[in-house]
């Protein structure tokens, strides 16, 4: 089970990478706060992605450790896109609508390959696996909201819904890190009981 998901999470940490460098060029090419958000999110999910695969032979408390570790590096696109936003506020220029929409229906689509191929695994390994789920779960969300923040951009031409969309990337991972730091703080006290 462990080389079953190992090579799962080197592909999906391999896929995650790869979108990252794609959204975050068209992210700084249309000044899009929700892309620059959604691909530090890419980033930050390979990186998670490939800490699972090496921490997996480790030990439950190894292990239970990493996962509050990974809580922590959660919260990193989310203080990210907050400078973003902030900046973006300073200059209120709304993003192209079209790259925008694309970019979030690329990013749906890896995210929605990588949730199918994780969730066969959500509960083995606990804290770890269950990040690297939630991550993909909630990017797909995200990415829903991105192209919604397309369209109503392309209606509208504001700068809010890139904006909105952006920060609540920035709570949902937030929300995923405190689920991830739970689970892990279990773990933690079951492995030393």
């Amino acid at each position: 089970m462990n080389t079953k998901l190992r090579k799962v999470v080197i592909l999906v940490a391999v896929l995650n990478l790869g979108y990252f460098g794609v959204e975050f060029a068209v992210a700084v090419a249309i000044g899009s706060v929700s892309l620059f958000a959604d691909s530090i999110d890419f980033l930050e999910d390979a990186s998670v992605n490939l800490l699972i695969a090496i921490a997996l032979g480790w030990s439950a408390t190894s292990r239970a450790r990493v996962g509050m570790a990974l809580a922590g590096i959660l919260l990193v696109p989310g203080l990210a896109t907050l400078w973003t936003a902030w900046e973006k506020f300073m200059v209120p220029l709304p993003p192209a609508p079209l790259p925008l929409t694309l970019a979030g229906v690329g990013a749906m689509a890896i995210n929605l390959l990588c949730a199918f191929m994780l969730a066969q695994f959500r509960s083995h390994s606990g804290s770890l696996t269950r990040a690297a789920f939630l991550s993909a779960r909630n990017d797909v969300l995200a990415n829903v909201a991105i192209i919604a923040a397309g369209f109503v951009t392309a209606y509208t031409l504001s700068v809010w819904p890139d904006l909105i969309v952006g920060l609540g990337i920035a709570a949902m991972n937030a929300d995923a890190a405190r689920e991830v730091w739970s689970a892990a703080r279990e773990e933690h006290r079951t492995a030393n009981s």
